[in-house]
């Protein structure tokens, strides 16, 4: 049985406290065991400081959307938020959009891009193309904004490494398409198709953006292609501050995240890429919010390229931070990813996600590492991630009581 919080209930019960709620998310977090050794990213690092506050927490595991579903970015962190991801949807072209202050239109489709390695047959070798620097991203996206489409005009702007957005601004467009990128290697990108009857104009000027595209990059190896995927319009979501009452702040380096929290009303504070950088941010700003919601994106990145031990070292990083951010005591404390990426799948995973939360308030289990085989023993138990801000704001005593 799946049970999701009521946001409008929540409203009715939640209050304002001066109590601080901490969510770090370490993008990616689960994993799976090396053969060689049997174990995680995650339980070969080594992280002192979070097996000590795994020993003052209640411990246990996350499933981001449901058990066996592989979740995105974005459904992964709108349920640590609590909002249900199957009731509150986003494209990730919007994401990337709002996360590098594009000003989309009423009307506008947007869309996610990859730049990627095709070889000569047309298969896709590369999704990330060597993920290229920023600076060739740019040039590359100057080359290919401005076209016009069937009286839509297509706007291409950098986001960060390979990554771009495409956004299609005319009369009559609908995001209701299929994408273009397969999501792996070895095979040509899809036919992008429309998905209601409203959008197959839509669908067909996407189709010859990526054909222009094909042309105009061929001689940009190994930037040669482009994906899209993420086609949306931008939604209207109740904000943290009507359904929690708090005055929720987010750090992150990566603009996808940054546009998700400014999705849910949270104000976006500038920072460094580094975790270092992002910990120090936390920092300076601890005293002006009530939540702080603080991103790690490395982990992801090199579970997605396979690199296990970059991983760990990513982890360990986290982990040596971590002690900056305890200087502050927090009155709660949630560690925790918004899904698994096991460097041995090359990417995002159905697998539970490993979950710590502290607080003056807590009842502690028995774990006493931060790790997927200890927290199966949690006294948190295996529970949905909406619930997560419950908890938080629980924790925190800033739920009133409900009901006589």
């Amino acid at each position: 049985m799946r049970l999701l919080p009521n946001l409008e209930l929540i409203k009715t019960i939640a209050r304002p406290s001066p109590a601080k709620i901490v969510l770090l998310v370490i993008d990616g977090l689960g994993g799976l065991p090396d053969p060689k050794t049997g174990k995680t990213e995650l339980e070969t690092a080594n992280t002192p400081n979070l097996d000590q506050l795994a020993t003052k927490a209640i411990c246990g595991l996350i499933d981001p959307v449901s058990p066996g579903i592989t979740p995105g970015s974005a459904p992964g962190h709108l349920a640590l938020f609590g909002y249900d991801p199957l009731t509150f949807t986003i494209g990730r072209g919007v994401l990337e959009a709002i996360g590098i202050d594009f000003s989309l239109e009423s009307g506008d489709v947007a869309a996610r891009g990859n730049l990627c390695t095709v070889d000569e047959a047309g298969l896709v070798t590369d999704r990330r193309a060597g993920r290229i620097s920023t600076d060739k991203c740019t040039e590359l996206c100057q080359l290919l904004d401005g076209l016009v489409i069937d009286k839509a005009k297509i706007l291409v702007r950098p986001v960060k490494e390979h990554r771009f957005i495409v956004v299609f601004r005319g009369e009559g467009l609908a995001p209701d398409i299929s994408d273009s990128d397969p999501q792996q290697t070895g095979v040509a990108p899809r036919t992008i198709t429309a998905l209601s009857p409203q959008a197959g104009r839509t669908a067909s000027i996407a189709s010859q953006f990526i054909a222009r595209a094909k042309v105009i990059l061929a001689e940009y190896y190994p930037a040669n292609m482009v994906l899209l995927r993420g086609f949306s319009q931008r939604p209207q979501f109740p904000t943290m501050g009507e359904v929690y009452k708090l005055k929720p702040a987010a750090i992150a380096g990566y603009p996808m995240y940054r546009g998700l929290a400014k999705l849910v009303g949270m104000e976006v504070l500038e920072t460094g890429t580094s975790i270092e950088d992002e910990f120090a941010t936390l920092k300076r700003n601890y005293a002006n919010y009530d939540f702080l919601f603080l991103h790690i994106k490395g982990t992801d990145s090199a579970g997605e390229d396979g690199d296990f031990d970059r991983k760990v070292r990513i982890i360990e990083q986290v982990d040596n931070a971590l002690s900056q951010l305890m200087s502050l005591e927090p009155d709660v404390l949630v560690v925790t990813g918004d899904h698994s990426t096991p460097a041995l799948l090359k990417g995002h995973s159905w697998h539970p996600v490993p979950i710590l939360l502290y607080s003056k308030w807590c009842r502690p289990d028995r774990v006493s590492q931060f790790s997927e085989s200890a927290c199966v023993s949690g006294g948190l138990g295996r529970f949905p991630a909406t619930q997560v801000m419950l908890l938080a704001m629980a924790n925190a005593l800033k739920l009133t009581k409900f009901g006589a």
